[in-house]
Formats: structure tokens, C-alpha cells, sequence
């Protein structure tokens, strides 16, 4: 189900999944919070994948993306966090467990360190120390950076350029198209154009580094799980997005981590078999 929730003029967009056991729909809820450029329904190869069996599920489109509202300025962490907690007020609920992909982690870090009575655990996926410095990172997104703003032809031609994308490395499936689709505003004419301007994302990127994320990192208190995604970003012989030992570095701050790594790269991750594994995981971290 969808819902929005308003905090300074900004409506937000979020979707509940309640757990398929009524008994686990009465236990602290699952949030999920998505990548940089991503929106809520990059989670749908999770929720596939049977997430819902085992907590009630909550995803949250950012403000600047998806249905969420676009202003033209607050887009620091603390906006994002204002904002998460907004829609938990508006659920009537005091604490959950937090899972972040990529920025959505550093989202999670903020609300953990921020509002530590409001998170009971934590996992991060695919987060480095250092990441949101490294120069590999922004080199090896700029395929996907390259679609902001962008105005195509037809939905079909969209999703087409999409499956072409580098670090697809040919994977497609149905919640992958749900993602692809949902990052798009259909037009009068039959032409789309991805919802988010590329303004937001460079707002969003100039206030995360002027974050000290490694201090977040070791105020973390609460127990975390750190996922890594080892494959490539692209073709054979492309690195993974975040390095094994920048997240390594990233659990070693921490206090109380575990660390494992998936199958699949910083996308795929999310998507059909590598998804089950992820849910495996996740599974058992919040089982604790």
C-alpha cells in the first residue's frame, strides 16, 4: 500500500508490505531505504524474494525521487532523516530496524547516530568508509548518472537503454523493469523522462561530503550487519563498486558488526537469485 506523509511542505512517498504472518506484522518493521539515484521500488526483487515473511516491510522514496516531492533545496542527511521520521510518526511507530543500500546505508547511519532510540538495528548493504570520496566510485556511475533529467522516445526505448546499462551485465527481470519503469514520467506525447533533475543529485552529493561518515560509522551502537556485493560493475575485469577492503574498513568501525558478502554487484545484488540470498541474510540478522 502506498502512502505519503508532508514534513515542511515536502510530501514524501512510502509503501508498506505488511508481513505475511500476522504475528511478525506485530514485531518491529523493516526499513528499507534506497541508493543515490535509485527509488523505493528497487526493493521489489526483495520483497520478491520473500522479505515479507519474515517482518512487515516499509519503503521510502527520498525526497527528489520517485512520487516524492522535489524542492529545490534541502537535500542534507538530516532533510532525509526529518523526513524518514516523519512517515514513522505518521505509522505510529517508535522504533525499526533499518536497512540502507549504497546511500540510503549513510541515510540509515544518520537516523542511527541522530535518533538512536528510533533504530534497533542496523544493515548496511554495500557502504565503504571512504566511498563517497572515491573518485572509482563516481568514474564507475556515470552510466547511470547519464540518465538524469533525460527525455526518451518511448517507455520502450527507455527500458531498452536500461537493459544495455554496463552493470546489468544482461541481467533483466520483472522487478527490475518495476524499478526501471518507476524512475520514469510518463508524457502527453508517449515520451518519458526520468523524474529525477540532475540538480538533486548534485545538491544530494555536495551534502553527504560534508559529512564525516567513518565518525558515523563509529558512533554506530547498535547491531549491525554489513553487506557486501563482490561482483563486478560492469564487464569482466571491472572492480566492484565498493572495494572489499574499503568495506572491511567500514564494519572495523563499527562496534558491534557482522560482516558478509553476496553474490552479485552493487545492483544485481538485489535482483533474482542474488536477492534470495540477500533475504537469507537479512533474515537472520534481524531474527537476533
Amino acid at each position: 500500500m502506498s502512502f505519503f506523509t508532508e514534513r515542511d511542505g515536502v510530501r514524501v512517498h512510502y509503501q508498506v508490505h505488511s508481513a505475511d504472518d500476522p504475528e511478525l506484522a506485530r514485531q518491529t518493521p523493516l526499513l528499507l531505504l534506497h541508493g543515490l539515484t535509485a527509488n523505493a521500488r528497487c526493493f521489489d526483487g526483495v520483497i520478491a524474494a520473500g522479505l515479507p515473511q519474515h517482518r512487515t516491510v516499509i519503503t521510502v522514496d527520498l525526497r527528489g525521487r520517485g512520487l516524492s516531492g522535489q524542492p529545490e533545496r534541502g537535500y542534507a542527511p538530516a532533510d532525509h532523516a526529518a523526513d524518514i521520521l516523519a512517515a514513522l510518526d505518521q505509522l505510529g511507530l517508535t522504533e525499526v530496524i533499518i536497512c540502507g543500500h549504497s546511500y540510503g546505508a549513510l541515510i540509515g547511519l544518520e537516523l542511527a547516530t541522530q535518533s538512536p532510540e528510533r533504530v534497533r538495528q542496523l544493515a548496511l548493504l554495500d557502504i565503504g568508509g571512504t566511498s563517497i570520496r572515491n573518485p572509482q566510485v563516481l568514474a564507475l556511475i556515470q552510466s547511470s548518472l547519464a540518465r538524469l533529467g533525460k527525455t526518451m522516445p518511448s517507455m520502450e526505448q527507455f527500458l531498452a537503454e536500461m537493459r544495455a546499462m554496463p552493470f546489468l551485465g544482461g541481467y533483466w527481470d520483472a522487478a527490475l523493469e518495476s524499478f526501471y519503469r518507476a524512475d520514469v514520467e510518463p508524457l502527453p506525447d508517449g515520451s518519458v523522462r526520468v523524474r529525477i533533475p540532475p540538480q538533486v543529485i548534485q545538491q544530494v552529493t555536495q551534502e553527504g561530503q560534508a559529512i564525516d561518515w567513518n565518525a558515523r560509522l563509529a558512533a554506530t551502537r547498535q547491531p549491525a550487519l554489513l553487506v557486501h556485493a563482490c561482483g563486478g560493475y560492469g564487464p569482466p575485469g571491472t572492480p566492484a563498486l565498493i572495494l572489499e577492503a574499503q568495506a572491511r574498513e567500514a564494519a572495523e568501525l563499527l562496534s558491534n558488526a557482522k560482516f558478509v558478502q553476496v553474490p552479485g554487484n552493487h545492483m544485481t545484488m538485489l535482483f533474482g537469485e542474488h536477492a534470495e540470498r540477500l533475504v537469507s541474510e537479512l533474515a537472520a540478522f534481524i531474527s537476533k
